[in-house]
């Protein structure tokens, strides 16, 4: 992981071409990157300005750079999270999580000049130390076309719980 990389660059096709049946796939192949514990192939999909957000239960839609967020990350961030995560230290995920997504009602919400406003479902259950936890809420994405499928710019995942208890701690990537 690199933040010195070049930005891949933007795809020919306009985003009034891209069928949702093609950011589906691009979902479904983050959810399994993520799932794999590929987190390092995971975090390529993001554009070098990203942010990764997971916002507090209570206040879903405050600005987080105003209040409490459960994750608010750029790209350095992201990528510091990530080594975190897979050292031994890290003793909330070492060994790691057993996790299973399901992303459905995909939705291409907006379609602006270069990006593409995306939401989903998600359903992520969490298998560690013999507890099993199931997270449930939204995602939103602004995702760029690249020449191979998109970059993520932003993601926010939205929980939809009262309050995290009994789930427990946000160890591992939503």
């Amino acid at each position: 992981m690199t933040t010195t990389e070049p930005e891949a660059p933007l795809a020919a096709r306009p985003v009034s071409g891209i069928t949702r049946s093609e950011v589906e796939e691009f979902l479904y192949a983050e959810a399994a990157l993520i799932d794999d514990w590929r987190l390092e192939e995971w975090v390529e999909l993001f554009t070098l300005d990203c942010t990764y957000e997971v916002p507090a239960t209570d206040a879903p839609d405050t600005d987080p750079g105003q209040t409490w967020s459960l994750i608010h990350d750029r790209r350095t961030m992201l990528e510091q999270r990530i080594i975190r995560l897979k050292k031994p230290e890290a003793h909330a995920e070492f060994p790691h999580s057993q996790t299973s997504r399901i992303i459905g009602n995909i939705r291409i919400t907006d379609r602006l000049e270069q990006t593409l406003l995306v939401e989903a479902n998600f359903i992520v259950s969490r298998m560690k130390a013999g507890k099993f936890d199931q997270y449930v809420g939204r995602h939103y994405y602004e995702l760029v076309p690249a020449l191979e499928g998109f970059l993520i710019r932003r993601k926010k995942s939205v929980l939809a719980h009262d309050r995290l208890d009994p789930q427990g701690k946000i160890s591992f990537v939503l």
